[in-house]
């Protein structure tokens, strides 16, 4: 095409077109990069605010000493980690098998009417206030034991990462390529051997990526625990009695009196979003990680 045809085709109508089109692009550029910086800004605020109350209460001593008695400054929070750590620990060992095994059912098997059915439970569950969701282990655990446990404490939290767990896990198992089932099938394969030796393995990293995005939930929840673990002052790791954990010293010592409180109340936050920081790195890392199916 030479030069004086392809300049016949800028008439007037079509720079005007061009130049709206341009227009409308710069526009929409504009606002989805505000609309970007207006949904980050309330993290980078969020952020700021915990690092800059929370990291002059930041000690060596308030991770490996227990609270003091109430009115004496000073102390840690060792308890609290502690606790933490275990019911969210307990929380992962009761839940994660129920939910994989769940996913894996919506995934392979749950084409049918069951399958529907139980995947709107699933995402009804996963919609659940944890406030309710605690009083519903404290009228299903604690009551009828007359005892706040860490294990009540653990069992309410598992039930809010089972179906967050489940449905991430159906969706990492429906990624995986319908060929890599097909060849199984080919060489003699039963459905639940190729589900365990081909499908899964090649999900794992999704799957533990949903896992950790669980986990970093569930370590934040303090509502559940109120009904279920209650907290303790002293140091426990028995998970059949009371026992303390951060999200729940948090709201004690952020409600208390005393200015002490409130400066360690803070800098447990800053622990907190310290800890969801380090999960969302490992995450960024399984999410690139590649399994190799095993032969």
């Amino acid at each position: 095409m030479t030069t004086a045809s392809t300049e016949s085709l800028f008439t007037p109508a079509t720079e005007s077109l061009f130049r709206r089109r341009r227009t409308t692009d710069r526009v929409m550029t504009i606002i989805m990069l505000s609309a970007a910086v207006l949904a980050v800004t309330p993290l980078v605020l969020i952020v700021f605010h915990v690092l800059t109350h929370g990291i002059g209460a930041l000690s060596l001593s308030l991770l490996t000493e227990d609270p003091n008695p109430a009115g004496r400054p000073g102390g840690g929070v060792r308890n609290s980690i502690v606790g933490s750590a275990i019911m969210v620990g307990m929380a992962t060992a009761i839940g994660a098998p129920i939910a994989i095994a769940c996913g894996v059912f919506l995934s392979e098997y749950g084409q049918n009417r069951l399958g529907t059915v139980l995947r709107f439970l699933v995402d009804v569950l996963a919609g659940m206030p944890s406030i309710t969701i605690g009083l519903f282990i404290y009228s299903l655990v604690v009551l009828p034991n007359k005892k706040f446990t860490a294990i009540a404490g653990a069992m309410a939290l598992a039930v809010i990462l089972i179906p967050v767990v489940a449905r991430i896990t159906e969706e990492m198992l429906l990624l995986v390529p319908r060929s890599l089932r097909e060849a199984a099938f080919a060489l003699g394969a039963p459905r639940w051997r190729t589900v365990m030796t081909v499908v899964l393995p090649t999900a794992l990293p999704g799957i533990v990526t949903g896992l950790m995005l669980a986990l970093s939930r569930i370590a934040g929840e303090a509502a559940p625990l109120l009904f279920t673990s209650l907290g303790n002052q002293f140091f426990s790791t028995d998970p059949f009695s009371a026992i303390d954990a951060l999200p729940t010293r948090i709201y004690f010592y952020a409600s208390g009196p005393f200015d002490y409180w409130h400066e360690q109340a803070w800098a447990m936050s800053l622990l907190l979003v310290g800890f969801i920081l380090v999960v969302s790195l490992i995450v960024r890392a399984l999410a690139g990680t590649k399994v190799t199916v095993r032969q």
